[in-house]
């Protein structure tokens, strides 16, 4: 059935690891094409109608990308994805030489994109702190209580970064409480937004950030571009480059721009609001009848990160829409992985995938090491449907079912 499956020769193939990447929609292929082969122009280039044509689909995009979260299209710095925007915001507060000081404050169960550059100012000399979260076994496994940010702020931390939705677990962190804690104290708020944008309501404004990371690929637009919130007002927020040469987008990022992604990023985005109101609560349908199916046919299971439905007490979610993550006693999940034939899902942050140590966000909330390996990452997304839960759960109760007759 169209959406649902990909056909591998004789076989169905299921997608369901859409918090990795997700396949690019068609409507977004066809805005982009014509700056491929037609509107083919350098947005920098002046004095003629190629180059006129890609500044001004630049700018539309820009703006429309800007109204989706909220801000204002000055605001908005294309990147080639969320990782160097994370790069660009981290490293690029802590390296200006006007900041607070060498303290920066994040949190243990973020990805990689910002505990690697993190780790690499520490090596600096800069004083990274990471917060603990709440530990797994509660309704609010995974969530930051905004205390133990307001208690780590000192008069030398030149930032905080704590992620919106985390990419494994779905938490979706109380972002608001914890800017207006650091803006009461004079600290700039980074978020990587890039689980969250064109899933769930996000205003730069209302959420109170000053950077936001964010991409393309998530929302069923093209890889290699990305963009960067950059707060132009109460405060103005200014960051040192780590890319230059050529001066585009006012010096903070240079480089040729990517008119066909732009396009793209801009037209995934667009889909995404237009359909936010019903597609997550279809998402988390199929996500809750997953998770049901599974435990009703398997023994010990346990469900990493939080509740499926909780909520925070203004009736936002807690968990982010088609996010599931379990762990299933007994069984090794790369051979789980691999003994279920043609469903794609996932043992972690894809990213991280070569490494091969457990994921560090679930040794983060407590599991044992065994417990993590355990564990499987579900994603649903647009192009999924009943048939995919049913494959799914065929898949997962047959290998897990094997797997722990040969232990």
């Amino acid at each position: 059935m169209p959406g649902e499956s990909l056909q591998h020769g004789s076989h169905a193939a299921v997608y369901l690891d859409n918090h990795a990447t997700t396949r690019v929609d068609p409507r977004v292929v066809e805005a982009m094409l014509p700056y491929f082969t037609e509107k083919y122009g350098n947005a920098g280039s002046v004095g003629h109608t190629f180059g006129e044509e890609a500044r001004a689909a630049v700018d539309a995009s820009r703006a429309s990308i800007a109204a989706a979260i909220h801000a204002d299209a000055q605001e908005i710095v294309f990147t080639s994805g969320a990782t160097e925007s994370n790069n660009l915001a981290i490293r690029g507060v802590a390296e200006r030489e006007r900041r607070r000081g060498n303290h920066i404050v994040s949190v243990a169960t973020e990805h990689n994109a910002v505990l690697d550059p993190l780790a690499r100012l520490a090596r600096r000399g800069y004083n990274v702190q990471l917060l603990a979260v709440e530990q797994h076994g509660g309704p609010k496994t995974g969530w930051l209580d905004p205390t133990s940010v307001a208690d780590a702020l000192r008069d030398d931390t030149c930032l905080v970064s704590v992620m919106l939705a985390n990419n494994e677990i779905g938490v979706i962190q109380p972002l608001a409480e914890i800017a207006a804690i650091c803006k009461s104290r004079g600290v700039l708020l980074h978020c990587d937004a890039t689980q969250a944008v064109g899933k769930i309501s996000v205003d730069v404004e209302r959420l109170g950030v000053d950077l936001m990371s964010f991409t393309a690929h998530k929302i069923y637009g093209p890889k290699g571009i990305g963009a960067l919130y950059v707060r132009s007002r109460d405060p103005i927020v200014r960051l040192d480059a780590q890319i230059s040469g050529g001066g585009q987008q006012e010096g903070r990022r240079a480089g040729t721009l990517n008119v066909p992604g732009i396009v793209g990023f801009a037209k995934a985005l667009e889909l995404c609001i237009a359909e936010l109101t019903t597609e997550g609560p279809r998402l988390d349908a199929l996500r809750n009848r997953l998770a049901a199916d599974i435990t009703r046919n398997l023994d010990e299971i346990e469900l990493c990160g939080p509740e499926l439905d909780g909520r925070y007490n203004d009736g936002t979610p807690l968990r982010l829409p088609g996010n599931l993550d379990v762990s299933f006693a007994n069984v090794d999940g790369e051979a789980l992985i691999l003994a279920m034939e043609n469903l794609a899902i996932s043992s972690g942050a894809a990213c991280s995938s070569t490494d091969p140590k457990p994921s560090h966000v679930l040794r983060a909330l407590g599991l044992s090491e065994d417990a993590a390996r355990s564990s499987l990452r579900f994603g649903f997304g647009r192009f999924n449907t009943d048939f995919c839960v049913d494959f799914a759960v065929d898949r997962v109760v047959q290998a897990v079912r094997k797997l722990r007759k040969l232990r």
